[in-house]
């Protein structure tokens, strides 16, 4: 079911490009906050026109398809950045 709310293209923006940059961000760990926010920033643009470019390509484009690809894509930025520290400090210990 669809909302008729007029903030429903913004939220949507917003998301599309913070999920993403919330994901880079924690993975880029190493660098300075102004660096990493920058190159969080870049990448989830780059990530969305990514995903984007792939939907057009196979003639499936779609608003709520393009969120559901951004999350999932952001999951598995996330989770292997968990499983890289994992390892990491189980190599330590």
């Amino acid at each position: 079911m669809d909302s008729g709310s007029p903030l429903r293209g913004p939220c949507a923006l917003f998301f599309l490009l913070a999920a993403p940059a919330l994901a880079i961000a924690l993975a880029l760990r190493g660098l300075d906050p102004f660096g990493r926010l920058i190159t969080a920033l870049a990448g989830a643009v780059a990530l969305d026109m990514l995903v984007a470019q792939a939907m057009l390509t196979v003639h499936r484009w779609s608003v709520p398809g393009g969120i559901v690809a951004v999350t999932v894509l952001s999951l598995l930025i996330l989770l292997a950045t968990r499983l890289r520290r994992g390892v990491n400090q189980a190599k330590v210990s």
